[in-house]
């Protein structure tokens, strides 16, 4: 008889607390249903956007204790204390990129012999990521930049995302938004978080326009003008925009996004970023006195560099803060002197419970395949940054980092 592997969803222990799950309840079924070599327990939770009784009620088992678990699943960084030695782990570790505040967290998992697999590279053959939370973040960033808006300038009062109980409420209240006629707002990033965003401004039936309308034009209803790196950035020596020449050589491109400060209202930001790339906004484009824009849905929360007034990631609790063009520093959100700015680097957390069911599907159909079977295709190999009590081969560039060098 096969052993079974014993699979645990942990409860999120992070502050600010999360409330997603990397395996909703219905999801958890069909789980078992497919892999009958795993047998999977719940980490009870009383901060999980699930109740214990919704997996409970499915038969599923609701624990406290995980530590007879042989993997261990989670959405964000797990709190260090509550590490155990010798597992199996996926979440999002923010480690890869070189963090200095999740570094104790790699020192730790190394020292305790874990097997540490990332989210965020889980990827296929041709390094594709298999899931992500990036359309909800779209989804949701969308909306605050309209409660920015209902907030700054008044008319009907929405709901704040994470005050719906799922995205259907969330839409119904995006119909109440009425927005003034020649109102004009611009999108950049045409990834998942930018068709999240398209996605939660589609109630509002708004009339979509070319850039060079968008830039010349006055309409008598509100307009969107979505665009792309090969509008928002130019090669410096004047060839023809090239979409894999831009990825594999940022630094050979210009800025080409200061125009739309002149013509837009609201900007609602869901572009990639590579610090090599051109910037946005700048400060002193700010200070020009036909600088229009006084709306900013930061979703990709670059800190600063490329988008200036975005001096911090703001927080669900608390998701707006002011710019002051003059003094380059944070104000009041609302003061008209001030742009608004929205920079939650978490807005997945406040649809939880849709995020977490989207994301699990995506683990279901892609990734535990790999995770509970012969790992065939190196989607799990390709993921695990440390193992047998070391960096992979893969991330063996973090050894610096992981020495506090």
């Amino acid at each position: 008889m096969v052993k079974k592997l014993k699979v645990g969803v942990l409860k999120e222990t992070k502050t600010p607390p999360d409330r997603r799950v990397c395996v909703a309840p219905q999801q958890a079924v069909k789980l078992v249903k497919q892999f009958p070599n795993v047998e999977l327990v719940i980490q009870a939770s009383d901060n999980r956007c699930f109740l214990n009784s919704e997996y409970s009620e499915l038969g599923l088992t609701v624990v406290d204790d995980v530590a007879d678990c042989d993997i261990l699943l989670g959405v964000k960084e797990v709190h260090k204390p509550t590490l155990l030695p010798e597992k199996k782990y996926l979440f999002f570790s923010h480690t890869a990129k070189k963090q200095p505040y999740n570094r104790e967290l790699l020192q730790k998992m190394v020292a305790m012999n874990i097997q540490m697999i990332d989210h965020e590279y889980l990827t296929d053959e041709n390094n594709v990521r298999l899931v992500a939370f990036g359309r909800w973040a779209g989804i949701v960033g969308a909306y605050n930049g309209l409660l920015g808006f209902t907030k700054r300038f008044g008319g009907t009062q929405i709901k704040r995302a994470i005050d719906c109980h799922d995205m259907k409420e969330m839409l119904a209240e995006v119909e109440k938004v009425k927005l003034p006629a020649g109102y004009k707002i611009i999108v950049t990033g045409k990834g998942r978080v930018g068709k999240g965003a398209m996605e939660t401004l589609t109630p509002l039936n708004l009339k979509t326009v070319s850039v060079d309308d968008f830039l010349s034009k006055e309409f008598n209803e509100p307009v969107i003008c979505w665009i792309d790196a090969d509008e928002y950035t130019t090669r410096k020596d004047g060839a023809k925009f090239e979409f894999p020449d831009f990825f594999r050589n940022p630094q050979n491109y210009k800025g080409n996004f200061k125009r739309f400060t002149k013509a837009a209202d609201m900007y609602i930001a869901c572009h990639f970023w590579d610090p090599n790339s051109p910037v946005f906004i700048e400060a002193n484009d700010y200070k020009e006195s036909d600088f229009k824009i006084k709306i900013i849905a930061d979703v990709s929360c670059d800190i600063k560099d490329p988008i200036a007034s975005t001096l911090r990631a703001s927080t669900i609790a608390e998701p707006f803060f002011g710019y002051n063009p003059n003094t380059e520093e944070e104000g009041e959100a609302f003061n008209k002197q001030n742009i608004t700015v929205m920079s939650v680097d978490n807005l997945p957390g406040e649809l939880p419970r849709d995020a977490s069911v989207e994301f699990s599907e995506a683990l279901l159909s892609q990734v535990f395949p790999s995770l509970f079977g012969e790992d065939k295709r190196g989607i799990i190999e390709r993921a695990s940054i440390c193992k047998d009590g070391k960096l992979t081969t893969k991330y063996s560039y973090l050894q610096n980092y992981l020495e506090g060098k």
